[in-house]
């Protein structure tokens, strides 16, 4: 009699990885806050003749982008080692990175060369932890719960940025070092954390079938169903596995260049996966996030920037939580389009109200009209609007397409390739955005508009479901040729395929044991 699997291991699991995310999160949150506290700008900035500092745009640049720099490499470099040493090995290994980067930064104390490479190094982590942890949950979690797993990665990134906005608020009118090193060194208990997975984070069944290591696949299957290792389930599920890779690697093990191969429609999977990190981060999102305070504080707004950024970080944590239900009722390519049309919608509104009713920046605020403070209310509105649209649609959705699209020989690879993406137009956004805002202000907003309306149309004739499909399903819907907006309504045949051999096969075993007797 075969036992009823439960998924409460494989839950837990993915859990635990999603945190890799959280480091994602804090690490980009943190800085904001720590270039406007005095403390870390007389250390770091440079002396004026009144002897007052300033952190001069060429210093900022140098410390917020040198994490970027960092998370492009690392995000191409975790798959060479996911490969090599297998998922487990490479998680523990950037993590150890991670946290060897906070350490330096956390020393620091006026060398801006020590922080900055503390930066580059904390990044080769968290942008290899970008790409391993959907990696890793698409590769372990029931094809059931794959979409709600994965949305955990986005979950923890908000949750993420949401605190570490709480700490930069609780810290910065502390005395001396501690206001930015308290905000900086709590990340050594986030990297410690994840360290601790070495004790009992398993390998990834389907890499370990993929390198002929059947036996410990067994194993690690038997975990996460939560039943006996000599369970008639286990043998089904591990030779309905074996069948599907198999069948998916018969071209071989992958090159980079192959990644871009028409073979099994290859290369429109991977630039699908770099299309949609490109055109989420063109969301515009991030823009409010780094920059909304200015434009806020021109609505009429007396806030801090520190309230300012805990309020969008608690509205983003917010619209994450919708997104763990509908990702597996609605769909991955649904809420892409809903998501599209909702945030095109909010930047357009915003753009033309801030455009011809906000007062010039840096206005007194007893010099704002009652039109100013209108303009502003809209502005306002719409910007939390459209940020608690994106934490439900946009946020969350690509990680789970990136994560459950390519075939186990190119899935390192391909992931990789789409976090690099991310990281490559993160950087481009946050470098750019500030001069485009200083020379037409609130109609940067247009482009991201612009942005979406270009997103809605491609996810239509480019981006099929995948919602319901095991990994290898996926692999067989691109191989197939489906269209993407009939793949709502496509049936696989692999899996029931393979649940038909897998029987057979124990059906023969009995037999031989039968004879045997």
């Amino acid at each position: 009699m075969t036992a009823v699997p439960t998924n409460t291991r494989a839950i837990g699991l993915a859990f635990f990885v999603a945190f890799g995310g959280f480091l994602f999160g804090y690490d980009i949150g943190v800085i904001s806050g720590l270039l406007v506290m005095p403390d870390f700008v007389q250390r770091f900035g440079q002396e004026n003749p009144d002897g007052s500092f300033t952190l001069s745009s060429s210093r900022q640049s140098i410390i917020t982008s040198l994490l970027s720099a960092g998370t492009f490499v690392g995000a191409l470099g975790q798959a060479f080692t996911a490969d090599r040493f297998g998922r487990r090995p490479t998680i523990l290994i950037w993590a150890a990175i991670f946290t060897i980067g906070v350490a330096i930064q956390t020393a620091t104390v006026r060398s801006i060369a020590q922080i900055t490479i503390g930066r580059f190094i904390a990044g080769l982590g968290v942008g290899a932890m970008s790409a391993i942890v959907p990696l890793y949950n698409g590769e372990t979690a029931p094809k059931a719960l794959r979409g709600t797993l994965l949305v955990l990665y986005q979950v923890q990134i908000i949750t993420g940025i949401f605190l570490s906005y709480v700490f930069d608020l609780g810290t910065h009118a502390l005395g001396g070092a501690a206001s930015w090193r308290i905000p900086v060194g709590l990340q050594l208990v986030w990297g410690f954390i994840l360290l601790s997975g070495i004790f009992f984070l398993p390998e990834s069944p389907r890499h370990l079938l993929g390198i002929g290591k059947r036996e410990e696949a067994c194993v690690v299957i038997s975990q996460l169903n939560s039943v006996p290792l000599d369970d008639p389930l286990v043998d089904e599920l591990v030779d309905e596995l074996q069948y599907a890779i198999n069948a998916e690697n018969e071209g071989g093990k992958a090159t980079w260049l192959e990644c871009f191969s028409p073979v099994n429609g290859l290369w429109k999977r991977v630039v699908n996966g770099m299309m949609l990190q490109f055109l989420q981060q063109l969301n515009g999102q991030n823009f409010y996030y780094y920059y909304g305070d200015t434009f806020f504080q021109s609505a009429g707004t007396t806030l801090s920037p520190y309230v300012i950024q805990v309020i969008l970080g608690a509205v983003s944590v917010v619209g994450t939580i919708p997104a763990l239900w509908a990702i597996e009722r609605v769909g991955r390519r649904r809420l892409l389009l809903i998501g599209a049309a909702w945030q095109a919608v909010c930047a357009l509104i915003a753009g033309l109200s801030g455009h011809f009713t906000l007062a010039p920046p840096n206005t007194p605020i007893g010099d704002l009209t009652s039109r100013n403070k209108q303009g502003g209310d809209v502005l306002i509105a719409f910007a939390v609007l459209h940020v608690f649209g994106f934490s439900m649609f946009w946020g969350p959705t690509p990680w789970v397409y990136l994560g459950e699209s390519f075939p186990l020989r190119i899935r390192p690879k391909a992931i990789a390739l789409g976090s690099a993406t991310n990281w490559v137009w993160n950087f481009l956004l946050s470098f750019f955005a500030p001069k485009i805002a200083a020379d037409i202000g609130p109609l940067i907003l247009l482009i991201f508009f612009g942005m979406l309306v270009v997103a809605f149309i491609y996810v239509f004739f480019f981006i099929p479901e995948t919602k319901g499909l095991t990994l290898e399903e996926v692999d067989e819907m691109y191989r197939s040729g489906v269209k993407p907006w009939s793949s709502t309504s496509w049936t696989p045949t692999l899996g029931q395929r393979a649940h038909e051999k897998a029987v057979a096969h124990e059906v023969r075993q009995e037999r031989e044991k039968d004879d045997s007797m």
